[in-house]
C-alpha cells in the first residue's frame, strides 16, 4: 500500500436540477467552504496525532458510516424503508409521493420509540 497524496478542493457545481445526486453535491459546495485543516491541525497539537493520520481517519470513518447504518438497520429495514419510494417513483405523483413519506415517518416513528421514551420496553 503506497500513501497517497490528495489535494483538497473546493466544488461549486455546476449541476443540473433534476441531478439525482443535486442535494449531495450542494452538501459538497456547502462543506467546502469551510477548511477542516483547522480543525485537524488543532486536534494534532492536542492529540499528537499527526494531521495525516487524522485526515485518514475522518475520511475512513465517514467511507464507512453507510455499510454501518446497513449493518445497524440491517437489510430487511433498509428494503422496508427503500420500497415506498420505489412505489411512489414508479408511480410519478406528488400524492404517492407523499404516501410514501407518510409511511417511512410512521416506520421511523415505530424505530425512534425506544429512544423517544426509554421506558417502553421494560427491563428484567
Amino acid at each position: 500500500m503506497t500513501d497517497e497524496v490528495v489535494r483538497l478542493e473546493r466544488y461549486a457545481g455546476p449541476w443540473e436540477p433534476d441531478d439525482p445526486d443535486a442535494n449531495f453535491k450542494a452538501e459538497v459546495a456547502d462543506y467546502g467552504r469551510l477548511d477542516p485543516l483547522h480543525t485537524l491541525h488543532g486536534l494534532s497539537a492536542h492529540t499528537g496525532i499527526p494531521v495525516g493520520a487524522l485526515a485518514r481517519y475522518v475520511l475512513a470513518r465517514f467511507a464507512t458510516t453507510g455499510s454501518g447504518g446497513l449493518l445497524e438497520l440491517g437489510p430487511a429495514m433498509v428494503g422496508r424503508l427503500r420500497e415506498p419510494v420505489r412505489r411512489a417513483e414508479a408511480d410519478g405523483t406528488d400524492e404517492a409521493r407523499l404516501a410514501a413519506y407518510r409511511e417511512i415517518a410512521a416506520l421511523l416513528g415505530w424505530l425512534g420509540a425506544p429512544l423517544d421514551d426509554p421506558d417502553l420496553y421494560p427491563g428484567p
